[in-house]
């Protein structure tokens, strides 16, 4: 599993599908949704005012979180993302 590190955290893609008529069709590439499910967070940072900058996200929270801003990572047949706390935008309540 990856520990992120500074203000970084783990996501791990919702898989987004959409039924017709009873057929499941995955959605494409280019039009997936920017939703994903919080595995793990980094323990923040210090900046150079002395200030402890916390992270904002919490493992188990669904976020949208900004398209290309991530680093790609697989393990052991799991798809993980790697992204800055700046870089989510909401949590889904």
């Amino acid at each position: 599993m990856l520990r992120p590190l500074r203000d970084y955290v783990v996501l791990e893609k919702i898989p987004e599908e959409k039924k017709i008529g009873g057929i499941i069709i995955a959605t494409s590439h280019e039009n997936e949704s920017a939703v994903a499910e919080v595995i793990a967070v980094g323990p923040g940072y210090v900046d150079n005012e002395g200030h402890k900058i916390t992270v904002e996200a919490k493992v188990g929270e669904k976020v949208i979180y900004k398209k290309y801003s991530t680093t790609d990572y697989e393990e052991a047949g799991r798809k993980l993302m790697l992204i800055q706390d700046k870089d989510i935008l909401a949590v889904v309540e």
